[in-house]
């Protein structure tokens, strides 16, 4: 009778110890919402300062982000990227706009998956070109940042 109570009192301490041990829900503590509006904040920013064609100033990418555009090889560090957008510019005039249309987010809140579209008007508010990307972003040092992302053309141009 005693060995059946020590080992009745020693499964109840291994359930209580796998119970307390296992990491407690935290999708319910993220807030989905406020970070597809971060997100959104970040590319709107990211579109300023592409419009502006101060392309050194963009905070987006990490430093060791990757991205990808069709027909090339992966440019491969926030550097390389920025040199590319630069590039990239085909005219002062032309204003990019960039919409966050769905975010998957970690359990814990550190990666975030984010789908949106982009669209790019000329000077007289026509729209030149459509398109949708992916990015990948990673939270450092509390801010997310852009590791991974690409993008695709509707092929809609000028």
């Amino acid at each position: 009778m005693k060995n059946m109570i020590v080992k009745g009192c020693v499964l109840s301490g291994v359930i209580a110890l796998i119970i307390a041990c296992n990491p407690k829900d935290q999708a319910a503590t993220i807030d989905k919402e406020q970070i597809k509006k971060d997100i959104q904040a970040k590319e709107d920013s990211f579109a300023n300062v592409y419009n502006s064609g101060e392309m050194k100033s963009i905070g987006y990418y990490a430093d060791d982000a990757k991205s990808f555009y069709p027909n090339r090889p992966p440019l491969v560090g926030k550097e390389s990227i920025i040199a590319f957008l630069g590039s990239d510019l085909t005219s002062p005039i032309d204003k990019i706009k960039y919409t966050t249309n769905e975010v998957f987010v970690s359990n814990d809140g550190n990666l975030v998956v984010e789908v949106g579209s982009f669209s790019v008007a000329d000077s007289n508010n026509t729209t030149v070109n459509t398109g949708n990307y992916m990015s990948v972003f990673e939270k450092r040092n509390g801010k997310y940042v852009a590791v991974r992302d690409m993008s695709a053309s509707d092929g809609l141009t000028k």
